[in-house]
């Protein structure tokens, strides 16, 4: 099995100029792998690799891009390495030196994959089908275009919680929780926690804080009044307008979102690079 070849998807959205200044590169140095059979490769960040039977996936962007891509696996989730020609890059953690560093020990397999929490996120509005997605950093119901503070109500597993008034609520995975629950006061989870994250955008009540619970439960978010503007948004990239009474559910995937490691990285390392934590207090002296 070590002697067969690498099988590779490749998802690089030529749409990026930074990606497409990139994909000459990259593209030459994949030729040139022996061992390596690119099964498809995707420029436009749409197209569906639920049925693939790939060994790994690489995407080129930043982690938005990878977010995309959990969603065009579907159910057939299978190891991705990131190329970040984003911003910061917690899930595209590689640079595009490292990537060119690390492709031949890619190719012989020289990586692990670790798997994290991934969440279903259904729609129930109160008249009409509902809709379901599957994301991996968070869900927020959002004030939005509204201007408005808005009337949260948590339930978990059916048991009433607390109501928050604030800009919004989110339900974050381990894995989004340096996203935008980091931006709204929430905390740092360790990727590999079975935990969901709830964290009020704004709250009014001071008392109100951020809530950690296991992810084998079940949350509901309901709007019991929605001004116009008031918003579903799934990974900073699904928007669902919300409607008085709509309510939201937020449990744990059936599948996992697969990351492929190389040798010498882990989670505080990325911490430490992405978020400045090498910096020291600049003390006086006198």
């Amino acid at each position: 099995m070590s002697g067969s070849p690498l099988r590779l998807v490749v998802i690089a959205d030529l749409k990026i100029a930074r990606v497409a200044a990139a994909w000459p590169e990259v593209a030459g140095l994949l030729k040139k792998q022996p061992n390596l059979d690119v099964l498809a490769i995707d420029h436009g960040g749409t197209r569906e690799f639920s049925p693939a039977e790939a060994d790994l996936v690489l995407v080129l962007g930043g982690d938005g891009a990878i977010l995309r891509a959990c969603r065009q696996m579907g159910t057939n989730q299978l190891p991705v390495v990131g190329v970040n020609h984003g911003r910061l890059g917690f899930l595209a953690d590689l640079s595009q030196e490292q990537f060119r560093e690390h492709l031949p020990g890619l190719v012989r397999r020289d990586y692990q994959v670790v798997s994290h929490l991934m969440f279903r996120c259904v729609h129930r509005p109160r008249t009409g089908p509902f809709q379901e997605w599957l994301g991996l950093n968070e869900v927020v119901v959002s004030a939005g275009g509204s201007l408005r503070m808005i009337d949260v109500e948590l339930a978990i597993d059916g048991e009433s919680v607390t109501t928050y008034s604030a800009d919004g609520v989110l339900i974050s995975t381990p894995v989004g929780s340096t996203a935008h629950n980091l931006s709204a006061g929430g905390p740092i989870l360790r990727q590999d926690l079975p935990a969901f994250v709830i964290t009020p955008i704004c709250p009014h009540t001071l008392t109100n804080r951020p809530l950690v619970d296991s992810a084998d439960l079940t949350y509901r978010l309901t709007v019991p009044r929605a001004p116009e503007g008031t918003m579903l948004v799934i990974d900073g990239q699904i928007r669902v307008p919300l409607a008085p009474g709509d309510q939201v559910e937020v449990s744990r995937a059936p599948v996992s979102f697969l990351m492929a490691k190389v040798p010498g990285s882990s989670y505080y390392t990325t911490l430490h690079r992405k978020l400045g934590w090498g910096g020291r207090p600049n003390y006086r002296t006198d």
